[in-house]
């Protein structure tokens, strides 16, 4: 059995802006998200929790749309855009895997932040290199935990004969709607997961903000509040993006979901957010611009000399 995409373009100019598109954006993430992860490995300032869930996020996110974008960029140029079975299977697991390891990390860097500001004596104590590896472990471990069960569900169910998928790849909304079953039940279930992967991390991460905010309070020089919320400030804008767009696809009933609509939702969390995370932590951090400018100086020198 194989499944066929119908959201890619007919026109073949349209396919080829749209490949060249895909393609720019695909570098700029990838290329972001490595010179992110070299910095970090590279420069020993860097060597704190708070960058090692960093270097861990870029980590996750290249291979978040290693998943999907690759195969989007072959669909578009090709005449057949098919998938089996299996594939679909596949690519779903490890899509959800990784997204929901994306939203777990996030969660983890809300902690450290919070670690950091509210008991900044005991934070070396606390966030030592040992714990680190459990939460970013941990997050992988159970975001694909949670995503083998959902697949395993989704695909124990009987598809109707139609096999057009309304979307670029195989995501859940999409793939549901070629169910012949009730689909209610069902439903239920994305849900639950969605709420494992998506509203439980979002919770910890608004509970380890009050806490944030409650202590920044108590901080009475504006000039050291300022600073202390400048390191949470771009961990929020990314927490925003990508959990505003992910509850708005996955928290809500499968008969509220409209293609188009749903296309261009996942385009923003498949392409945007990956894409403006290492602009946000780069551009508002003054470490990691230095780290950078100094790994690119290494790699021009290097590069000279030979």
């Amino acid at each position: 059995m194989e499944f066929v995409f119908l959201a890619y373009p007919s026109c073949p100019e349209l396919r080829i802006l749209s490949f060249l598109a895909v393609s720019l954006v695909y570098t700029f993430i990838i290329t972001g998200n490595v010179l992110i992860v070299v910095s970090i490995h590279t420069e020993v300032r860097l060597h704190t929790p708070m960058y090692y869930f960093l270097g861990s996020l870029s980590g996750v996110e290249i291979c978040y749309t290693a998943v999907v974008v690759p195969h989007i960029l072959a669909n578009t140029l090709q005449s057949e855009k098919t998938i089996s079975l299996l594939g679909c299977a596949t690519q779903m697991v490890f899509f959800i895997g990784f997204g929901s390891a994306d939203c777990f990390l996030l969660a983890t860097m809300a902690y450290d932040r919070y670690v950091a500001i509210c008991h900044p004596l005991q934070y070396p104590l606390i966030m030592t290199l040992a714990l680190c590896v459990c939460f970013i472990v941990a997050s992988v471990v159970i975001g694909f935990f949670l995503s083998l069960q959902l697949v395993a569900f989704i695909f124990s169910l009987p598809f109707c004969r139609a096999r057009g998928i309304e979307h670029f790849f195989c995501d859940v909304p999409p793939v549901m709607h070629l169910f012949c079953a009730n689909s209610h039940t069902h439903e239920h279930s994305v849900l639950v997961a969605a709420t494992l992967a998506i509203a439980v991390p979002f919770f910890l991460i608004t509970t380890s903000y009050a806490f944030i905010v409650a202590a920044l309070l108590k901080i009475h020089p504006a000039a050291g509040r300022l600073r202390a919320f400048s390191t949470c400030s771009s961990h929020l804008i990314v927490v925003l993006l990508q959990y505003g767009c992910c509850a708005f696809m996955y928290l809500r009933p499968n008969s509220s979901h409209y293609p188009k609509q749903d296309q261009f939702i996942s385009l923003v969390y498949t392409l945007g957010t990956p894409l403006l995370n290492p602009l946000i932590y780069t551009l508002r951090n003054s470490e990691m611009k230095g780290a950078l400018g100094r790994v690119l100086i290494r790699n021009c020198l290097s590069r000279n000399i030979q």
